[in-house]
């Protein structure tokens, strides 16, 4: 899967949805991405409520670029599920970086929110894109 919530023509700059008629269980309105679910609601597991989170951070990424760690091998789900819920900054195999905050990770897919320098929206990604990650 490509990046689907910048390539896709259903969505447009502020990632709201234009879509069509029928939609895939998992994210409400949104065609075709299977496997990836919709954002999640209540706390993370740990914290006071218990469930899953709120949504996205309530504070902007931290202002820095971290140094880039080269990696060769593909990125293991186990590997960047200790980076769930928390600022980790994700380097993409066409060159693209940028601040994400995980909340879920599959077996071939991550999803979360990604910070567009302005405000965090909900993203997903094949775990196969992504060509290094640092969590802070």
């Amino acid at each position: 899967m490509e990046d689907y919530y910048f390539q896709s023509p259903y969505f447009h700059a502020f990632g709201q949805y234009r879509g069509q008629a029928g939609t895939q269980p998992g994210i409400p309105g949104v065609p075709g991405i299977p496997g990836f679910p919709g954002p999640p609601a209540g706390p993370p597991p740990g914290q006071p409520g218990g469930g899953a989170p709120t949504g996205p951070p309530t504070s902007p990424p931290p202002s820095y670029v971290p140094q880039q760690q080269l990696q060769t091998f593909a990125v293991d789900p186990g590997g960047i599920r200790g980076c769930l819920f928390r600022f980790t900054y994700v380097w993409l195999s066409r060159f693209q970086s940028f601040w994400f905050y995980p909340t879920f990770v599959g077996r071939q897919s991550i999803a979360g929110y990604r910070w567009t320098g302005f405000n965090w929206v909900y993203f997903g990604i094949d775990l196969n894109r992504i060509e290094s990650f640092q969590c802070v």
